[in-house]
């Protein structure tokens, strides 16, 4: 049975409340932790949600540390915590993204100190007129679905889908680029919210998650919400660092082709946190955002995406032959995890111990391009902090924290700590899922680290 939202059972404007806001300055240090959850409920922070990252406290503790005022990088920069952190501490940042998506937020969260607070107030309530008036009234969108996104289920209902087009007509009119993307941000960050798909946490059917479908849904007000959310962020947040003249420089392009973009040994202090050894498809889990805002139009674009993030996907690599670690140095602990991992399960075929490691040895030979570019980046006595997650693969923990820890030694890096920033972080899925075939055992946990490294 489909669930829908009568009349008079929608959202109000005012039921549509906002997060209490916090300080984006260093009042508040209760927590330490490396977890994105708290980026929840700050200002501009808050615009996006995202499966991974860290917190911009964590952010903030690496600037007390480490910075002197310096550039500071982030090669995987997601929707943008450290970009928008080094701006309100007055440092310069560059962050690579290879997600279109992702890359975007990062652009549009960073330029806030360029948009037109009146300009911006004045759209908002030219779409609040307009979106009732043509929901009210017999009018045809001009917008239409993407051409190329294609769903297995419905993706929208009838009724809703006409009123994410009349949104993008609404938007299409907007003549100021950087109001205009803001608004393509508000209606990305909630457009999986009234569809038929949902996150647990990969996207999948709502059916599939046992939930209801949705057959209507007050679209209009969840964006005026958050458009007006976002308004307020943007005024505050100009309030209390307007003397703040740092800028963001937000790359669409992988982090492995740095010697494009970069000078060698500019960057002071890098803060990332790359993907990790998960299978988890950041592109593919974004496909509806990346299609609808026309930022991907074929499967084409995605293969690309896939072959340039760091560590591939085990889709692209269970088929092939025996995949060896291509390091500079012998590492043979992390050769003897691989082949113990590639002897599990051969009855399996793709879906055995074979295709997994063939998956992690991608992954290692990844963090190998990944720690010679941290060397090339950064200055003399520059430091670097990854946030890294382990794994557990066939039943089988990879302490991926630590192996990389050695990959960066082997390029020249001093490895000066590995931390434990999260005892035990939620992944089910990556425990328990048949796919991996072997159930962890109970001892074995997935938690997160800080892998700190300097340039001697």
């Amino acid at each position: 049975m489909q669930a829908s939202l009568s009349p008079h059972n929608t959202m109000s404007d005012q039921q549509l409340s906002f997060p209490i806001m916090e300080d984006l300055s260093r009042t508040n240090k209760k927590s330490h932790t490396t977890s994105f959850a708290t980026n929840k409920v700050l200002p501009i922070h808050r615009w996006v949600p995202w499966i991974a990252g860290f917190s911009s406290h964590f952010v903030k503790e690496a600037f007390d540390k480490y910075s002197h005022g310096g550039i500071v990088l982030d090669p995987f920069a997601g929707v943008g915590t450290t970009l928008l952190d080094s701006i309100v501490e007055g440092c310069d940042s560059i962050g690579f993204e290879i997600n279109p998506y992702a890359a975007l937020a990062c652009r549009v969260k960073t330029a806030f100190n360029q948009i037109d607070r009146n300009q911006f107030a004045i759209e908002i309530l030219n779409f609040e007129t307009f979106y009732h008036q043509k929901t009210g009234s017999d009018y045809m969108p001009i917008s239409t679905m993407p051409p190329g996104f294609k769903t297995r289920h419905t993706f929208y209902s009838r009724v809703i889908l006409r009123k994410v087009l009349i949104i993008q007509d609404f938007m299409a009119s907007i003549r100021n680029e950087i109001i205009r993307d803001v608004f393509r941000l508000a209606f990305a960050s909630n457009m999986i919210t009234f569809s038929n798909y949902s996150y647990e946490p990969s996207l999948s059917t709502r059916i599939s998650a046992g939930k209801n479908e949705i057959d209507d849904f007050p679209v209009g007000q969840l964006i005026i919400g958050k458009l007006r959310e976002m308004l307020e962020d943007i005024k505050w947040v100009k309030t209390i660092y307007s003397d703040k003249n740092a800028q963001a420089t937000v790359i669409n392009d992988t982090f492995f082709k740095y010697q494009n973009y970069l000078s060698p040994e500019s960057i002071e202090l890098i803060v990332t946190s790359p993907p990790y050894l998960n299978n988890y498809h950041y592109n593919r889990n974004t496909r509806p955002h990346l299609y609808w805002l026309n930022l991907a139009h074929s499967p084409k674009d995605f293969k690309k995406w896939e072959q340039e993030n760091l560590g591939k996907y085990w889709q692209t690599v269970r088929e092939k032959g025996t995949i060896n670690l291509d390091l500079e140095f012998s590492l043979p602990n992390l050769e003897e995890k691989l082949a113990m991992l590639r002897a599990l399960n051969p009855e399996k075929g793709i879906y055995g111990g074979n295709g997994w490691a063939n998956y992690a040895a991608t992954y290692f030979n990844d963090c190998y391009k990944l720690a010679k570019g941290v060397k090339f980046a950064l200055k003399k006595g520059g430091i670097a902090l990854v946030v890294i997650g382990n794994s557990i693969l066939q039943g089988m923990m990879v302490e991926t924290d630590h192996y990389f820890g050695q990959i960066a030694e082997s390029v020249g890096l001093d490895l000066i700590d590995i931390q434990i920033s999260r005892k035990e972080r939620v992944g089910n899925s990556i425990i328990k899922s048949d796919v991996r075939v072997e159930k962890a055992k109970k001892s074995d946990k997935l938690y997160e680290a800080v892998v700190t490294l300097r340039k001697a």
